[in-house]
């Protein structure tokens, strides 16, 4: 019993010193406020891109410690012969589905695989260096519809092959390099107000 009690108080001493020895562990964001933006202002980006034909749209982009997180709003419309697969080398992207439905594929396996022009608007301001490509070999076939949510990784081809009538979804990404650029409540407002940009 004498043993026992005496390992017992060995591990329990080695896991005293183990966690003494992480240290305090400290927020990586320390003293950084939160973000809000409002159903409005998501709506009013939504009603921009339709009325002028914009796809992708940067809400805000928030520096969160070790990483960017950055909302947008995409809206597209009927599409009958696929688009372009894009792919992005850091920025990894999250869509949920608000309204309309698509077919979307995805995969690693890049065919006729083109680097994005780096003074390309998209590069630029929305999700960084990446490569376009003709098609997705081998790709997942996901049919997206309200309510879902996907996940593509950094490095990950994305492919919108099929849009009936329209798909509306709201987008963050992260940015763990921080390619891309900031955008606080200020300068959504100031884009907002420009209209068409």
């Amino acid at each position: 019993m004498k043993k026992f009690a005496s390992g017992l108080a060995v591990a329990a001493a080695c896991s005293l010193a183990s966690l003494t020895a992480q240290g305090d562990p400290q927020p990586t964001c320390k003293m950084c406020p939160a973000t809000y933006i409002s159903h409005d202002e998501i709506q009013a980006y939504l009603k921009r891109g339709i009325a002028n034909n914009i796809v992708d749209q940067q809400v805000r982009a928030v520096d969160v410690g070790k990483s960017h997180v950055d909302v947008a709003m995409v809206y597209r419309g009927r599409l009958t012969a696929p688009g372009e697969v894009a792919e992005h080398d850091f920025v990894s992207e999250v869509y949920h589905v608000i309204d309309g439905a698509a077919t979307l594929v995805t995969g690693p396996d890049l065919v006729d695989k083109k680097r994005r022009p780096a003074d390309a608007t998209n590069v630029k301001m929305l999700n960084g260096p990446g490569n376009g490509a003709s098609s997705i070999r081998n790709g997942v076939t996901h049919q997206l519809e309200p309510g879902d949510v996907i996940v593509i990784p950094a490095g990950t081809g994305h492919w919108f092959t099929k849009i009936d009538d329209h798909i509306s979804y709201l987008m963050i990404r992260v940015d763990p390099d921080k390619v891309t650029p900031l955008k606080d409540e200020a300068a959504s407002k100031a884009d907002l107000q420009k209209g068409v940009r």
